[in-house]
């Protein structure tokens, strides 16, 4: 069986119970923790996952999706204009929504130039600053290079150079500058996100890592672990594993994609 997009949801469902209970100890994370469950990066991520498979304009998947499940935690900015208010303009947002629901993009296109002209598109519909769309722009380029079997330096170096990103950081400072900053839900804890797939030599230990930033920790968790299953591999087992925690609906849209794009 073909699959994909299982680090993004994967990240997304067992980062949930510390969105808003950090744990900046990694022995302490467990990814098995009572009460995990999707939110907003799991339905976002499948609705771009949907407008690639049905050649739809993102806006529209975002929103109907988005309507679909309004109690998913989605942010204050989006929940009044999208959800709530059914826009489907952009609202200039530079926060890591645009990266967290990217990854569709890194999995779908074979080319460099593609990836990062639909990563702009899936990002600019709602999160049209330019930090916002150069985070999601980051965050799929690192997974098309991860899945194309580039190695570790390499992705590393090529984020750098086009983004001005620095990924070389310990995973100390990195906590440390999550601990300073709080709860950053703009795109600075992209990079941070992006350093913990640097830092870590396995797809559970990446997970771990980005949770135990203390931050923002289902979306950092849904970013560097869609590069990680990237790099490292799908795997069917955490496919069944995050299908699960999915209504028929979003599971439907989860397989369809692992199958036609999927490794």
């Amino acid at each position: 069986m073909k699959t994909c997009l299982n680090g993004a949801l994967w990240g997304d469902i067992c980062g949930s119970v510390y969105e808003f209970a950090p744990e900046r100890d990694p022995a302490a994370v467990d990814l098995g923790r009572p009460g995990r469950k999707f939110t907003d990066d799991t339905v976002l991520t499948l609705a771009v996952a949907k407008a690639i498979l049905e050649h739809r304009p993102y806006a529209e998947t975002i929103s109907e999706l988005a309507r679909a499940y309004p109690d998913a935690g989605w942010g204050g900015m989006f929940l009044r204009k999208w959800v709530i208010g059914g826009s489907r303009e952009p609202y200039g947002s530079y926060g890591n929504g645009s990266a967290m629901r990217v990854s569709p993009v890194g999995w779908a296109f074979n080319m460099a130039a593609d990836v990062l002209r639909e990563a702009e598109a899936s990002a600019a519909c709602t999160h049209s600053h330019p930090d916002a769309v150069a985070a999601a722009q980051a965050t799929a380029l690192a997974v098309f290079l991860a899945r194309k079997g580039q190695d570790r330096e390499e992705i590393r170096d090529a984020l750098e150079e086009r983004f001005g990103y620095d990924l070389s950081r310990p995973l100390e400072a990195l906590r440390a500058e999550a601990h300073a900053q709080g709860f950053d839900v703009t795109w600075r804890s992209v990079p941070q996100a992006l350093s913990v797939f640097f830092a870590t030599d396995s797809f559970e230990d990446c997970i771990t890592q980005s949770i135990a930033l203390g931050a923002d920790a289902d979306t950092q968790a849904a970013i560097a672990g869609a590069v990680a299953e990237a790099y490292y591999g799908p795997d069917e087992t955490l496919s069944a594993q995050a299908a699960a925690f999915l209504p028929p609906p979003l599971r439907r849209i989860h397989a369809a994609f692992g199958a036609k794009y999927g490794l």
